[in-house]
């Protein structure tokens, strides 16, 4: 289903237009405000740019905040939409001089493609293979100067080559709940809710460190409190809000806590492979490793052993129930 018009348009209200507007991620903005402003000193495009960071922290929002700085038109892209060298070369064939391309996911780009962007990034240049065969010749097509923004949530797989034509690599952190309480401020006014600092702190600390959750989490508030007609939300009704969506005082949602509760209640706290766990609550391996794990393993519930995962004392404890003397 799509999202309605009036969704969409909050969505894109909400995403700060300019370095200055931006929350939170302090050094790699005032990195980033440095390269901008030498850029623009020099009458050149940016270097290309390299974010790396968990999902929700404004990868994408900082890609549009580049392009606007600059002045420069933005193309969006993904690694997993390149499966291609050809697919890459009709990307950069297109750019005009000065131009922003955005590649989310980078580290998800066929080898190929990946090897035909090393001679962009350096070069802007790509030489196009025309023919099969032994009748296979080689084009060479100049490109106008260009800023790559790749943006990544596994930097890990990057490989080096590729990692090393970056001129700005920039990693963002989780947020802090003092920060996320700024991010809801803006984004409330934007929104005209009316709410207590209390209030705010009480959502912050559900919102896992993430200004995307913090956002989603607001607009379910929102909701909530049209729902029930209360014009002043205070920390008594966000916290009643956020129960009723099953996202709990310390940010943990349905599947983190069956996630817990399987591993204390089924597997006495563990340790249990990751297969089995996740069968046991009823989710693919990928998802329980990549979706609830990381937020769990973060903050202290859980922990990875060469055996497999083990509850720690802070999980027992956030379920109400008494650690175990001798822990796994």
């Amino acid at each position: 289903m799509e999202e309605e018009p009036e969704e969409k348009m909050i969505e894109a209200a909400l995403r700060p237009k300019a370095l200055d507007d931006f929350v939170g991620q302090k050094r790699v903005r005032q990195q980033l405000s440095l390269l901008l402003e030498a850029s623009k000193l020099r009458g050149r495009s940016a270097d290309h740019v390299l974010l790396s960071g968990p999902p929700g922290l404004g990868k994408t929002t900082l890609s549009m905040i580049i392009a606007a700085e600059m002045d420069a038109p933005l193309r969006i892209t993904s690694g997993p939409a390149i499966q291609h060298s050809g697919d890459l070369a009709a990307i950069l064939s297109s750019l005009t001089p000065g131009e922003v391309l955005f590649l989310d996911e980078i580290h998800r780009m066929s080898r190929p493609a990946e090897e035909m962007l090393y001679m962009a990034m350096e070069d802007f240049r790509v030489d196009i293979v025309v023919g099969k065969g032994a009748g296979a010749t080689s084009i060479p097509l100049e490109l106008p100067p260009f800023t790559l923004v790749g943006a990544t949530t596994r930097a890990g797989l990057l490989p080096g080559p590729l990692r090393d034509r970056f001129g700005f690599t920039g990693h963002l952190e989780f947020y802090s709940t003092e920060e996320l309480e700024l991010v809801l401020r803006r984004s409330a006014g934007l929104m005209e809710m009316n709410i207590s600092p209390a209030g705010y702190a009480e959502i912050a600390s559900r919102s896992r460190g993430t200004p995307r959750i913090a956002n989603r989490l607001l607009r379910r508030v929102r909701d909530w409190a049209l729902v029930h007609s209360v014009d002043y939300i205070d920390a008594h009704e966000a916290a009643a809000a956020l129960d009723m969506y099953e996202v709990d005082s310390r940010g943990l949602d349905r599947l983190d806590r069956a996630v817990l509760e399987s591993l204390i209640h089924k597997f006495g706290g563990g340790p249990v492979g990751l297969s089995t766990l996740a069968i046991a609550v009823g989710e693919e391996v990928e998802t329980v490793e990549t979706v609830a794990e990381p937020y769990l393993v973060r903050e202290g519930l859980v922990g990875r052993t060469p055996r497999g995962r083990v509850a720690l004392p802070a999980a027992w404890e956030h379920l109400g129930l008494e650690p175990p003397e001798m822990a796994p």
